[in-house]
């Protein structure tokens, strides 16, 4: 699709938010030893709780926000979120306490319509056959981002731990002031549908969205998929300095090599796949190459065995956007929004539950008395990859 105006305005608003979310992970360490974790393996179990119940807000109010989008259009939506997590980053920068972070991490789980509206306005800007590269071009900016946002935080830490937060925030305020300018209404109002009671309730969002034909199967693939990835952000930093004893640059450095792969694998390896293979088979090599690659990282015991297994797992974010495509293509456009708060809830499910049960891997095999295994989630997450498998070969069966 066309690289105009508003699109490029959601890859930016995508790409800031990334950088966000990015230029946290490389101080997450130093930040939870700042109010008062006494141990890498406490720091990371302390890190999960504040992912936790960021995706606990996320799950309870991402359908909610999706049907008010659905509702009363995409722009106002957006925008409220965005003026939200600049609010949030000031709230982070200025936290003393343990307590204060996790309600920065619960405003900021409020405002999760960010990425829920923007792939709802791709999806009501993209012909069906275009979503699952223009969804590609979503994991592109979040790359370019990831690129950004560790770099931009390994470095600023070096003048203060809060640094990174005011940088975010700045950001978020100059998006807020872009959109304003040039953002225009996606939804026309003869797509919108009513908001009602029953949209308050994310379950029966969640059950009306299982219930639609064909989209049960993707939505799954989703959840479990977004599941063990969360390993990544979870642990990375916490496992760098476990096993290679990396400080907050080089925790960095690494996660921004990593968004320089995902970039080039979202932006040109995965239109150039799907044009040539298609969605389908595109969609099972991402899902091997993720298999691998966590597996590799469970394992993996020298820097370079690292670096050869980074390119291979980068592959893997091919999945998110062609998953995300299957299940847009299932739905007419009065409920894009709809199905992309339930898909941001469902991954915030995962994400609830996924830091607590991989930072309690982590810290058994790293703190307690026996096998000493610090790789052992990345192995557990190529595990649940692996038994869905069958599920996303049904995905071609299914169109």
């Amino acid at each position: 699709m066309k690289l105009n105006g508003p699109f490029l305005f959601i890859l930016a608003t995508l790409m800031i938010d990334a950088i966000g979310v990015g230029i946290v992970f490389p101080i997450m360490p130093d930040l939870m030893d700042r109010v008062g974790a006494q141990s890498t393996a406490e720091g990371a179990l302390w890190s999960g709780v504040m992912m936790s119940a960021y995706a606990a807000a996320m799950f309870l109010f991402g359908p909610i926000i999706g049907s008010l989008s659905d509702a009363f259009g995409r722009r106002p939506i957006l925008i409220l979120a965005l003026a939200t997590l600049t609010i949030d980053y000031v709230i982070m920068a200025l936290a003393q306490t343990y307590w204060i972070l996790l309600v920065g991490r619960v405003l900021a789980g409020l405002a999760g319509a960010t990425y829920i509206t923007a792939t709802a306005y791709i999806s009501d800007i993209a012909r069906p056959e275009e979503r699952g590269a223009a969804f590609g071009m979503i994991g592109a900016a979040f790359g370019i981002g990831f690129v950004l946002g560790p770099a931009l935080g390994g470095l600023a830490s070096g003048v203060h731990v809060s640094a990174p937060f005011w940088i975010a925030a700045a950001l978020s305020a100059l998006n807020v002031l872009f959109g304003l300018v040039v953002l225009p209404e996606s939804l026309k109002p003869e797509n919108r549908r009513p908001f009602g009671k029953r949209d308050l309730n994310p379950f029966g969002s969640i059950l009306r969205a299982f219930v639609i034909p064909g989209l049960a199967i993707p939505l799954i693939c989703i959840f479990v998929f977004e599941f063990a990835n969360l390993v990544y952000p979870t642990l990375w930093a916490f496992w760098g300095r476990e096993v290679f004893g990396w400080d907050g640059f080089t925790i960095g450095l690494t996660l921004s090599a990593y968004g320089v792969l995902i970039a080039v694998v979202q932006a040109g390896i995965l239109p150039r796949l799907t044009r040539r293979l298609g969605d389908f088979a595109t969609l099972l090599i991402a899902v091997v190459a993720g298999i691998v690659g966590l597996v590799g990282f469970g394992f993996a015991n020298a820097v370079w065995v690292v670096a050869m297994v980074l390119p291979i797992a980068a592959l893997s974010d091919m999945a998110p956007p062609l998953m995300t495509a299957f299940a847009a293509n299932r739905v007419g456009e009065d409920q894009q929004g709809l199905v992309q708060g339930v898909i941001a809830s469902l991954s915030s499910v995962g994400a609830v539950a996924a830091p607590l049960a991989l930072t309690g891997v982590f810290e058994r095999f790293v703190d307690d008395a026996g096998l000493y295994f610090p790789g052992a989630p990345f192995v557990l997450a190529a595990v649940l990859i692996a038994a869905i498998f069958p599920l996303v070969s049904r995905l071609g069966a299914r169109g």
